[in-house]
């Protein structure tokens, strides 16, 4: 039996409501013994060989942070692009400073292509958005370079555009494209499905080994950034081939990552329509034979409504958008229906892409609908992202008992825009209503969709509790949470939503010894300040994993 490790702190934050708040934490085994004092955990401590580490004893101890919406394959196909985005980031290898406005956008684009030596590289870039920079189309691509593929990826992972050349080098004829309806050939714009064409026709290069195991390898760096013990990739393996698992093992499943996934796999998967969805059940139940220490599938399913939120392709009820435009389905609403209820029949945990309130909506519709068909408890239904809603859905989603993960980043970047460009103030200010869903006692966990938002725990909380749109107003202050939600939606209730709530999310006896070190007390910190708690690193499974500083 191993020795007991004691690890002591400044304070421990458990998220146990039995035990809010403790000095020490014995751990043996990557398993928490006890959580106390020193003194009052003193029987096992004279009973087995044990240390104390007091590495901590100036830091601040919470539960691993938990996101249950991460996309690691995804940022690592974007991630080895050129970002052009109206807002910074900070990534593992560099900053990126903002650019805005049309003429800077492509002043950019210009400047990127002038740097590439070799004339056939394709120009790989991510994060433009309309309402920043302006309009994208085929022939302002073709004014870049009719020689070298550029391809646009929008800020959303739902709609790319693409030079002529690009559409060359992908092998795509114009009739196939003119005959797809989510394909505008004239203007070279990919979007939802068929996004998923052009994709696909870029997958050699998108997933060519050395830049998509380099693009995990920033991902790997950015979710231990984050103070990420548990994330939840929630395509499950977004490109669905043998070559991309491999990658996964090698990057992830790896005695320094610092982390676990958990895989839930996209539900459409293998199903070419209605009649063909035991197909998908039975690939989704396959999908747990592959399961590693790190890597693992359980019973939970993805399935998808409307379209991207920051591609603005979501169903919205009436009025509807200000420029009259219509969202988009990602599928069908009646094949939606089919496959899920032939997951719910089969006891899956049903996560679904939601993110306008008309397809909020259609996921309670169907909700509603196999709950009268046949009634299950504690089914976790749950509604991810969560963009536009109304308060009577959320109402719906306490009575049918479901749940929400939500991407409250949109009301930070995407508040003052929409507002003023896509949807009026009254529905953009009121966004990822969170204040809402916690007075209906809607168990609630927030999300990042990386490469959506930041994979930064504690901004997302930074922003649920202030609501803070980007040029610092206060977007309905009735729909903030109190920093103890923000906190438990990033710990115990994320780990609700994900079906592990007995395994970790808290600090108890019996629990993954996973703790989010921090140099600062959020409890003592004030919340206008949150996002800027220092993050020293975390413990995973006993293990200290210490941040290095990156770029």
């Amino acid at each position: 039996m191993s020795e007991i490790t004691v690890f002591t702190a400044k304070i421990i934050h458990t998220m146990n409501p039995s035990l809010p708040t403790a000095t020490a934490v014995a751990v043996r085994g990557g398993m928490i013994i006890e959580v106390g004092t020193p003194e009052t955990m003193g029987p096992w401590l004279d009973a087995h060989p044990h240390h104390i580490d007091d590495r901590f004893q100036d830091k601040v101890l919470l539960p691993g942070f938990i996101d249950p919406h991460l996309h690691p394959s995804l940022a690592a196909v974007l991630l080895p692009m050129h970002f052009i985005t109206a807002m910074e980031w900070k990534l593992p290898d560099r900053v990126v400073p903002p650019v805005r406005g049309h003429n800077a956008y492509f002043d950019r684009l210009q400047e990127i292509e002038s740097s590439l030596s070799d004339p056939g590289e394709p120009l790989m870039t991510w994060g433009y958005h309309q309402i920043w920079h302006g309009r994208m189309n085929r022939a302002a691509l073709n004014a870049i370079s009719t020689e070298r593929p550029i391809v646009v990826w929008q800020r959303s992972y739902h709609e790319i555009y693409a030079n002529d050349a690009a559409i060359a080098w992908m092998g795509l004829d114009e009739d196939t494209m003119d005959r797809h309806p989510q394909i505008d050939a004239a203007e070279g714009r990919f979007f939802e499905s068929g996004k998923a064409v052009a994709s696909t026709a870029m997958r050699d290069y998108l997933l060519a080994p050395k830049r998509f195991i380099n693009g995990l390898k920033l991902t790997k760096q950015a979710v231990h950034a984050g103070g990420h013990t548990t994330i939840a990739d929630l395509t499950g393996g977004s490109f669905d081939n043998e070559e991309e698992w491999q990658a996964l093992c090698d990057t992830l499943d790896t005695d320094d990552t610092p982390f676990r996934v958990q895989m839930i796999p996209a539900g459409h998967r293998r199903a070419n329509g209605i009649g063909d969805e035991e197909n998908a059940l039975k690939w989704v139940q396959s999908r747990a034979e592959r399961n590693t220490p790190r890597l693992f599938y359980r019973d939970h399913v993805k399935l998808f409504t409307d379209g991207g939120f920051f591609a603005e392709l979501m169903q919205v009820q009436e009025p509807g958008f200000i420029d009259g435009h219509c969202g988009e389905w990602m599928i069908a609403p009646e094949f939606f229906e089919t496959l899920a209820r032939t997951y719910w029949n089969a006891g899956y945990k049903i996560h679904v892409h939601c993110t306008g309130d008309l397809g909020v909506e259609l996921a309670l519709d169907v909700l509603e609908k196999l709950q009268w068909e046949r009634p299950r408890f504690g089914h976790r239904f749950t509604i991810e992202h969560f963009g536009l809603s109304t308060p009577e859905q959320v109402r719906r989603v306490a009575d049918l008992g479901a749940l929400v993960s939500c991407n409250i980043y949109y009301v930070h970047e995407l508040g003052e825009a929409y507002w003023k460009h896509s949807i009026g103030h009254e529905r953009a200010s009121q966004m990822s209503r969170l204040g809402t869903l916690a007075r209906h006692n809607v168990t609630t966990a927030l999300h990042s969709d990386f490469t959506m938002a930041p994979a930064l725990p504690l901004y997302s909380a930074w922003v649920a509790v202030n609501r803070l749109g980007e040029n610092g107003e206060v977007f309905a202050p009735e729909e903030r949470l109190s920093l103890e939600q923000a906190l438990r939606a990033i710990t115990i209730d994320a780990a609700y939503v994900l079906g592990m709530e007995h395994e970790i999310g808290s600090i108890r006896a019996g629990k993954k010894a996973d703790f989010t070190v921090l140099d600062a007390d959020p409890y003592e910190t004030p919340v206008e300040n949150l996002k800027d708690v220092g993050i020293w690193g975390t413990v995973f499974e006993g293990k200290p994993h210490k941040i290095e500083p990156q770029a």
